[in-house]
């Protein structure tokens, strides 16, 4: 028996890379899987199936609210249900602020932050309906943050950055609307070896030496996926969370927190703020 038997997951972005990675395992594991990918690639789901796994291919364009619904709609439709939401998808369009152009901030922002937040919102509102008619809830959502967004702020990348950061607020603020629903809500900020980090400036290097056969690839887009999987599965507890998970570490995050306060019992003084402050 795999930790997914039964459960219905959509995966975005899942022709390629880490998310690949994630529907392959999830079929591994039992779960039926919606591959979807703006450029399919029909070997995932043709490898799924050869392997006695379930899956169908998805081609909508999650940037769209129209494309997310038709996501969550078809795996209702071709499954009974839906229990998972990954949302993996993602592009890069990296550039110094000064040179950014519109165009390339819309493109990452659509496609990174409105990407997750409109499947979640389809999804959230098909796991209310169920909710409210009186049926037992278990789903998961398991969103994709990233270094770049929450703890190593990477020059080129304010698109990227920004888009990344709005997933982990996103991630817990769905959190906590969602649980009076059954539905627990968790990102993860993975490093892998992908077309993604190895197009990211400075990560190419990181990632260059090769690894022997036979040796632990810690940097695998695999490597990522078991922590996805049991964040999905039905007697997972944890909601409200970002973990970042890379090489052989998983480590659990927090957002911002005060470092240094300095208070006053009167209306502030500029001086006073500038004599303190630094």
């Amino acid at each position: 028996m795999g930790v997914l038997d039964g459960r219905v997951a959509v995966i975005t972005g899942a022709g390629r890379g880490i998310g690949r990675e994630h529907a392959l395992l999830f079929a591994a594991e039992g779960a039926s899987v919606v591959v979807n990918d703006i450029e399919p690639d029909p070997e995932v789901v043709s490898e799924i199936r050869s392997s006695g796994g379930s899956a169908v291919a998805n081609t909508s364009d999650v940037a769209s609210w129209a494309g997310a619904a038709e996501l969550v709609e078809q795996a209702v439709s071709e499954f009974g249900r839906l229990d998972v939401v990954v949302n993996n998808a993602g592009i890069l369009r990296d550039s110094f602020v000064a040179g950014l152009t519109e165009q390339q901030w819309d493109e990452v922002i659509a496609v990174h932050l409105k990407g997750h937040a409109a499947v979640l919102h389809h999804a959230a509102a098909y796991w209310k309906s169920l909710s409210k008619a009186g049926s037992a809830v278990a789903a998961s959502v398991i969103n994709t943050a990233s270094a770049s967004g929450v703890t190593l702020p990477n020059p080129g990348q304010l698109n990227y950055g920004a888009a990344k950061a709005g997933i982990a607020a996103m991630t817990l603020v769905a959190a906590a609307e969602l649980e009076r629903y059954g539905v627990r809500v968790n990102a993860i900020a993975p490093i892998a070896r992908t077309r993604l980090t190895l197009a990211t400036p400075g990560m190419g290097a990181i990632f260059a030496a090769p690894v022997a056969p036979g040796e632990f690839d810690a940097f695998s887009p695999a490597n990522i996926s078991p922590l996805v999987a049991y964040l999905a599965s039905s007697k997972c507890p944890v909601s409200g969370k970002v973990f970042a998970v890379q090489g052989g570490a998983i480590s659990e995050l927090a957002g911002w927190h005060d470092v240094k306060v300095i208070e006053t019992e009167g209306p502030w003084q500029i001086d006073d703020i500038a004599a303190r402050l630094p």
